[in-house]
C-alpha cells in the first residue's frame, strides 16, 4: 500500500498545469488552503469542489492512479465525519439508538468538513505531481527572495523543504519494505492487543531511524562532491517563465475567492 502513496512523487505529462510556473502554482495552493475556509453552505464547497476537479482534469493524472494513492487516507476522511457526525449535538435530531443521536447539525458540519479535508489533500498533491523538486525549490526561493534583506536563510529554506518533499515516497518504500520483512519473521501490526501492536513498531522505527541517516549522510556527501556551498553566487540552469496561463489562473482563484464571500451564509 505505502508504495502507492502521491505524496512527493513527480508525475510527468503534457498538461497545461505541468507547463505552469511553479511560482504561480505554490500561490494557488496557498491561497486555496486560505479561501477553503470561506465555504460554509453547500453552494459554497461546490463551487470549491468543482474547481479542484477542474485543475484535477487539467493537470491529466490519472484518476487510477490518484485513488491507489489517496486510499492510505481517506481513512482520516472517514474518521474526521464520524467524529463531527457523534460529537456535534445541534440542530434537529435525525436519528437516535440507545445512547447514539445523529442531529442535523453533525451531519451537516460532518460532510463539509471531510470534503474539505478531501480537497485540501487532493490541491495540496496536485502540487508534487505535476512540479519537480527542483521547480518547487526554485519557486519558494524566488517567492521568498524579499526575506534575503533581514538575512533569512531563503536558499536554504528552499531547498531544505524541496528535500523533504522528494524523500517522502521514498522513506515510505523504506517503511513498506522494512514492515514486510518484520512480518515474515511473525511479527503481527494489525492484529493483537493494542499494547502488543505498540510494541511492534519499535522493530520498524529503528531501522527506519537508521536508513534515513544513512541517506542523509549519502545525500551530504553527494553535495559536499559536487561543491555545493549555499545559495551565494549560484546560478540556474532553468529560468523560470510566467506565462498568460499563470495568471489567468490567479484571477479565476480571485474571482472564486469573491463568489465564496458573496455566496457564504
Amino acid at each position: 500500500m505505502m508504495e502507492k502513496m502521491i505524496f512527493g512523487r513527480y508525475v510527468p505529462a503534457d498538461s497545461l498545469v505541468h507547463k505552469m510556473d511553479p511560482r504561480s502554482k505554490i500561490m494557488i495552493i496557498f491561497l486555496f488552503v486560505c479561501i477553503i475556509f470561506l465555504a460554509n453552505n453547500w453552494i459554497t464547497y461546490a463551487l470549491i469542489g468543482v474547481y479542484t476537479f477542474f485543475m484535477l482534469g487539467m493537470s491529466r493524472i490519472p484518476v487510477r492512479f490518484l485513488y491507489g494513492g489517496l486510499k492510505p487516507v481517506l481513512w482520516l476522511v472517514l474518521f474526521t465525519f464520524v467524529l463531527q457526525l457523534f460529537f456535534t449535538k445541534e440542530g434537529a435530531l435525525l436519528f437516535e439508538l440507545g445512547p447514539i443521536k445523529i442531529y442535523e447539525a453533525g451531519l451537516r458540519m460532518g460532510i463539509f468538513i471531510s470534503l474539505r479535508f478531501f480537497f485540501l489533500i487532493l490541491m495540496t498533491s496536485l502540487l508534487t505531481l505535476t512540479t519537480t523538486p527542483i521547480e518547487i525549490t526554485d519557486g519558494l526561493e524566488t517567492l521568498l527572495n524579499p526575506l534575503k534583506k533581514v538575512r533569512f536563510p531563503v536558499h536554504e529554506m528552499a531547498l531544505m523543504m524541496s528535500i523533504s518533499l522528494r524523500f517522502i515516497p521514498t522513506l515510505m518504500q523504506e517503511t513498506d519494505k522494512i514492515m514486510k520483512a518484520q512480518i515474515a519473521r511473525g511479527v503481527e501490526f494489525a492484529s493483537g492487543p493494542f499494547k502488543e501492536r505498540i510494541k511492534a513498531v519499535i522493530p520498524l522505527l529503528i531501522p527506519l531511524f537508521v536508513s534515513s541517516f544513512k541517506r542523509a549522510e549519502e545525500l551530504a556527501i553527494a553535495m559536499e562532491a559536487r561543491g555545493y556551498r549555499g545559495g551565494e553566487g549560484r546560478t540556474k540552469y532553468r529560468q523560470l517563465s510566467w506565462k498568460a496561463a499563470d495568471s489567468i489562473q490567479l484571477i479565476v482563484l480571485a474571482i472564486i475567492t469573491i463568489l465564496l464571500i458573496i455566496l457564504r451564509s
